[in-house]
């Protein structure tokens, strides 16, 4: 088996993956640019930055190591809502999200020595009309500038806003772990999964 290293600092990522029992690290280079083209369609723009968060990596693991990498982003229309720098840029975003179906789009690179997959999941999420103290009680005490869209699903928001969902809710919250799975399933297969779970003897 690979050792299998996380790219990421998201701690929500970090519980999303250790999910499928398998035992990982987390090593996260800095400066990545996640700079993207200007005419690049909004519903490629997570896989194309998890490509290049990727390709940091591809010349300095070993041979023995897989590394995963991924980008969420939301997209409302044709607009890309990345995380909001400021109090006022999250409680615009929200408001914009409100009443609205969006899409969170999550790219993710399995990349080993010898070989890389790729995957893009989409998820879609339908906001009922948000009240400007919704708003901003949840952004005063949740401070979701973490986030892309300004809001995470598995907080206060998600529970008193969210009206539909299709698709995966782990997608939603930043990381499509079954399809995950899946991909690595196939690479070395489901038994072997299993077996190197870190639960298992």
């Amino acid at each position: 088996m690979y050792k299998i290293i996380l790219a990421s600092n998201s701690p929500r990522r970090k519980e999303l993956l250790a999910g499928l029992d398998l035992d990982f690290e987390v090593h996260v280079l800095k400066n990545i640019d996640e700079s993207y083209p200007d005419d690049l369609p909004a519903s490629e723009v997570a896989a194309y930055i998890s490509h290049k968060k990727a390709a940091a990596y591809k010349n300095i693991i070993a041979e023995d190591q897989l590394v995963i990498t991924a980008d969420t982003v939301v997209v409302l229309g044709n607009q890309i809502m990345g995380k909001p720098a400021t109090r006022e840029e999250a409680v615009e975003m929200l408001r914009a999200l409100s009443g609205k179906t969006h899409h969170v789009i999550t790219g993710v690179c399995l990349t080993t020595t010898e070989e890389q997959r790729s995957l893009s999941v989409t998820s879609e999420v339908t906001f009922k009309v948000l009240s400007d103290e919704e708003i901003d009680y949840y952004v005063d005490n949740y401070r979701p500038y973490d986030k892309a869209g300004a809001y995470g699903i598995q907080e206060w928001i998600g529970y008193v806003g969210v009206t539909g969902l299709k698709g995966s809710y782990f997608n939603v919250m930043g990381l499509p772990v079954q399809r995950i799975y899946q991909e690595l399933a196939d690479m070395f297969g489901a038994h072997e999964l299993i077996r190197g779970g870190k639960a298992l003897p």
